[in-house]
């Protein structure tokens, strides 16, 4: 669906930028990647911000290898169970994509809007609530509602949001952290 949006809206005059965290498959994909952007400090460790283009589409690549370069798939290490740290690898992912809707990460772009796609990014309307993008619109769509990144409350500490953010109007889901259901708020 990510992949297909972008090329789908392209004929009605909207271009697109996909942010995408940078799994070993999808750095070895990049031909050529410019360093566009970079963080000093996401979730404990430097990253950039690579722009690519693969298969047509304009890519934005957060380069952060202590999150995504692992072995296994993107949600599960390569016995099949879910990495312990996939609440701060999606985290990361959407702080990245808040703060690069502020305008000031990469030089020169500013979206007019938002899509925050899947439990996967649904922090980001959170984090542009509480940060500098929060003028910029978003759109939060659900692919598959089976899957809903909730989490034991004991990570919300880490998650670099203010206390307030535990609540009803933000990720709070029957005591736990639930990132789909703050992305809907």
């Amino acid at each position: 669906v990510v992949g297909a949006l972008p090329a789908a809206l392209l004929p009605h005059g909207v271009k697109t930028r996909t942010l995408v965290p940078g799994y070993p498959a999808v750095l070895q994909k990049l031909k050529k990647k410019k360093k566009v952007g970079s963080f000093d400090n996401l979730f404990g460790n430097p990253a950039a911000v690579l722009a690519a283009e693969i298969d047509g589409l304009d890519l934005l690549v957060l380069d952060q290898p202590e999150l995504y370069a692992r072995d296994g798939g993107p949600y599960v290490d390569a016995t099949g169970l879910d990495y312990v740290d996939n609440f701060r690898r999606f985290a990361a992912l959407s702080l990245a994509a808040a703060e690069i809707a502020g305008g000031d990460v990469v030089a020169g772009f500013k979206p007019d809007i938002v899509h925050a796609h899947d439990w996967q990014t649904a922090l980001t309307p959170v984090y542009r609530h509480f940060g500098p993008a929060a003028a910029t619109p978003t759109v939060m769509t659900i692919h598959n509602i089976a899957f809903q990144g909730q989490f034991g409350a004991s990570v919300f500490p880490e998650l670099a949001l203010p206390p307030e953010a535990f609540s009803m109007q933000f990720v709070e889901y029957y005591g736990d952290v639930g990132f789909l259901k703050g992305g809907l708020q």
